[in-house]
C-alpha cells in the first residue's frame, strides 16, 4: 500500500494530464451521435483513473480513523459512476486532482522564504592544515576550534570569530538587513553569511546544528508547522463536520429518493477552502517574516501578537544602541592657548588610553573617527584620583580629566556660561567628563548611550498600528530615564529597577488586562521576556533571545519591530479573510443546489476554486512590507553618529 501511493503520489499530474485527455476525447465523440458508447466508455475511462487514487487516499484515511475530503469525494463519484453519470464522475475527479496539483504548486511558492534560507545553507568548508594547506570537507565535519579559510564570494560555514583578515560580510540571511557589515580581528562571524570581499580566517565557535543559521531554520520549520487558534478549531470542526455531511446526505436520499441531489450533496460539502486557508496564511505569514530577520515562533504566537496593546520596552540594547559614545564636545579655547583643538582631543585620547573604563573607549573611538593620531604622544606623568579623575603631565602641560567632584576639589574656576552647560548635559542622562588644566575649564565632553535614530518614528507608528501604550522599565537613573522617555514620545517611565521587577511590574500590567509585549536583549532580561504575553528579543541571534523569547528580530531593529507588529495583524486578518470566503462560498453553493443552478461537476468546480482563491489571498502576505520599510528599502541599520558642538 505504501509503494502504491508512492507511486500516485509520484505519478499524480500524468495521472492528471491522462483524465484531461480522455475526457476531452468523451466529450468530443458524445455530440457524434452513433459514438456515444465510445464516449462513455472514454468517460468511464477518466472516472476509474482519475478516481483510483482519490479512493486510495480516503481508504488511508479511513485506516486511521479519520474521516476525509476525499472520502465525501470517492462516495460521490462511486454512485455517479453506478448510476450511469460518467461525464460528472469524470469531471468531478478531474477537478479534484487538478485542484490538488494547483494546490501543492500554489504551497510551494507559500513556503519559498523557508526553502530559500534552507538553500542558502553552507555544505562544505576549507579547513586549514597545520602545514598551511586547506582542505575542503563537509560542513557536518568541522570541529570546534578549527580554522576556517572564507575567500571572497564564499558563506562563512560556522559561527566564530576573525582571528586573520579583513573584509564585508552579507548577513542578510540571518539578520535580514541588506547592508554589507564590515568585520576585522576579534569579530564575530555567522554561519550563512557571504563574504564579498577581502578575506577572513575564522575560529569555529559553533558548528553543525549549533550555528545561529542552523538554530534558525529550525525554528522557521518548527514554527510552520505549528497551529493557531483559528486552525484548531478548524481541525476540530472538520472532524466532525464531514460525518455531518455524510449523514445529511443520506437523510436527503431517503427523503427524496433522488440518488443524484444525495451525491451533489456530498460534492457541495467538501470542506477544502475551509480546512486549508488558515494554516497557508500562517504559513505565508512566518514565512515572510524569517526573510526578513523576523523569527515567529509559530501561529499561535502571530494569532497573540496581533492583539498586542501595551509594548514595554528595556532601555540599553532596544532604545539606544548599547553603545557608548560622545555626544557632545564643547570646547572653551582660546586663541592664546598653548595647544590648539586637535592637540587637545590627542592628549585626552592618550590620556585615556590609560584605562578600559567605556567612557575612556567612547574618547578613544570619537578622536579615531576624526583620524586624530595620539599613539606616539608621550605622557611623562599619570595619577589616578579616587572618585574624581586622571591626572596627566604631557611635558610641562598639566591636564586633568574627571567630574565636578575634581573641578571643586582642585579649585579649577569655571564660568557660569560652563556650569549651566555642565547642568544641561547633565539632564540628558549624560556621563560629563571635563578637561581642564590647574587654572580653568578647556572642554566638556558628554557621553552616553545613543538612542537609536529610527527609534523615535517607529515608537510613533506603533502607536498609529494599534498600541495604546508604550513604557519603558530601566535599570538606570530616573534622570537618564526621564530624558529618554521625554525624548521618544513614552506614556510611561520607569527606572532603578532590577530585573526581577521588571517581571512584577509585566504582571501587574496583564492583571489590569493590558495584552503585553516586552522588548529586551535577551540577556539579563530573560524573567520579563518570559512573563509578558509576548517576549520579543533584539539579541542579534544570541542563545538566550532565541530560546526564552516568542519573537526574535535578528537585526536588533526598531523598523524590524514595527514591520513585526504590522506582518502580526496582517496575518491574522488574512485568516480570518480565507476563512470568510470559504463559508461564503458552501453558502453559495448550497443556495445554487437549492435553486437549482448548481450541480455536481459545476459545485465540484466552485469548491476547487474556492481553494485556489483562499491560497492567492494568502500568498499576498509573501510581498507585504511596511511603509517605512519601503522608504527606507529595508534598511535596518542601528549605527548612530555622534555629533559635535563647539565653541573655537
Amino acid at each position: 500500500m505504501i509503494k502504491l501511493q508512492k507511486f500516485l503520489r509520484t505519478h499524480s499530474t500524468h495521472i492528471t494530464l491522462i483524465a484531461a485527455i480522455l475526457i476531452v476525447l468523451g466529450l468530443v465523440t458524445k455530440y457524434l451521435g452513433p459514438l456515444t458508447i465510445i464516449s462513455n466508455i472514454l468517460l468511464a475511462a477518466a472516472s476509474v483513473i482519475a478516481g483510483f487514487p482519490i479512493i486510495i487516499r480516503a481508504y488511508s484515511a479511513l485506516r486511521a480513523k479519520v474521516v476525509s475530503i476525499e472520502l465525501l469525494v470517492s462516495i460521490a463519484v462511486i454512485g455517479a459512476f453506478i448510476i450511469g453519470e460518467y461525464n460528472e464522475s469524470a469531471i468531478v475527479t478531474f477537478l479534484f486532482l487538478f485542484g490538488d496539483f494547483l494546490e501543492q504548486k500554489t504551497l510551494a511558492k507559500t513556503r519559498s522564504s523557508i526553502k530559500s534560507l534552507a538553500e542558502m545553507a553552507p555544505t562544505t568548508a576549507l579547513v586549514l592544515q597545520d602545514d598551511g594547506s586547506t582542505e575542503e570537507v563537509d560542513v557536518d565535519d568541522v570541529l570546534i576550534g578549527d580554522h576556517i579559510l572564507v575567500k571572497p564570494g564564499a558563506q562563512t560555514p560556522v559561527d566564530g570569530a576573525v582571528i586573520e583578515g579583513h573584509g564585508y560580510l552579507d548577513e542578510s540571511a540571518i539578520t535580514g538587513e541588506s547592508r554589507e557589515v564590515k568585520k576585522e580581528i576579534g569579530d564575530s562571524v555567522y554561519s550563512g553569511a557571504v563574504l564579498s570581499n577581502g578575506f577572513l580566517t575564522i575560529e569555529a565557535t559553533k558548528v553543525g546544528e549549533d550555528t545561529t543559521f542552523a538554530k534558525i531554520l529550525e525554528l522557521v520549520e518548527d514554527a510552520q508547522d505549528t497551529k493557531s487558534k483559528a486552525e484548531k478549531f478548524i481541525d476540530k470542526f472538520a472532524k466532525y463536520y464531514t460525518p455531518a455531511v455524510l449523514l445529511i446526505a443520506l437523510i436527503v436520499f431517503i427523503f427524496s429518493q433522488d440518488i443524484k441531489l444525495a451525491i451533489t450533496v456530498l460534492v457541495l460539502g467538501c470542506p477544502g477552502a475551509l480546512v486549508i486557508g488558515a494554516p497557508v496564511s500562517n504559513v505565508a505569514g512566518i514565512g515572510n517574516g524569517a526573510k526578513h530577520g523576523v523569527l515567529v515562533k509559530g501561529a499561535s504566537v502571530m494569532d497573540e501578537f496581533a492583539k498586542i496593546d501595551t509594548f514595554v520596552f528595556d532601555k540599553t540594547g532596544t532604545l539606544t544602541t548599547g553603545k557608548t559614545t560622545v555626544t557632545n564636545y564643547i570646547s572653551y579655547l582660546g586663541a592664546d592657548e598653548d595647544v590648539t583643538e586637535n592637540e587637545l582631543l590627542q592628549q585626552v585620547a592618550k590620556a585615556e588610553s590609560l584605562s578600559d573604563h567605556p567612557l575612556g573607549t567612547a574618547i578613544i573611538n570619537y578622536v579615531n573617527n576624526k583620524k586624530l593620531d595620539f599613539q606616539n604622544l608621550v605622557i611623562d606623568h599619570n595619577e589616578a584620583v579616587k572618585g574624581q579623575g586622571l591626572v596627566v603631565n604631557f611635558g610641562a602641560n598639566k591636564l586633568l580629566l574627571g567630574n565636578e567632584k575634581m573641578l571643586r576639589e582642585q579649585k579649577v574656576s569655571a564660568t557660569d556660561e560652563q556650569l549651566d552647560e555642565i547642568q544641561q548635559i547633565k539632564e540628558t542622562g549624560s556621563s560629563l567628563v571635563i578637561v581642564m588644566n590647574e587654572q580653568k575649564v578647556l572642554a566638556l565632553i558628554g557621553i552616553s548611550d545613543e538612542m537609536r535614530p529610527e527609534a523615535k518614528d517607529r515608537l510613533a507608528a506603533l502607536k498609529a498600528a494599534g498600541a495604546k501604550k508604550l513604557i519603558m522599565l530601566t535599570g538606570d537613573n530616573q534622570v537618564t530615564a526621564d530624558y529618554v522617555g521625554k525624548k521618544l514620545g513614552l506614556d510611561e517611565v520607569r527606572a532603578d529597577l532590577l530585573p526581577d521587577q521588571k517581571a512584577e511590574i509585566i504582571k501587574q500590567l496583564m492583571h489590569d488586562g493590558n495584552r503585553v509585549a516586552f522588548i529586551g536583549d535577551g540577556i539579563n532580561d530573560s524573567p520579563s521576556l518570559a512573563t509578558a504575553d509576548i517576549g520579543i528579543a533584539m539579541g542579534s541571534g544570541t542563545d538566550v533571545a532565541i530560546e526564552t523569547s516568542d519573537v526574535v528580530l535578528m537585526a536588533s531593529s526598531m523598523s524590524q519591530l514595527l514591520f513585526a507588529y504590522k506582518l502580526a495583524k496582517k496575518t491574522v486578518l488574512n485568516t480570518r479573510e480565507n476563512i470568510a470566503i470559504s463559508i461564503g462560498v458552501v453558502i453559495f453553493l448550497l443556495i445554487g443546489l437549492l435553486l437549482g443552478f448548481i450541480y455536481m461537476a459545476s459545485g465540484m468546480f466552485v469548491h476547487e476554486a474556492s481553494i485556489l482563491v483562499v491560497i492567492l489571498n494568502a500568498m499576498r502576505l509573501l510581498k507585504f512590507r511596511t511603509k517605512e520599510q519601503k522608504l527606507t528599502q529595508i534598511n535596518f541599520s542601528n549605527e548612530p553618529a555622534a555629533y559635535t558642538t563647539g565653541k573655537n
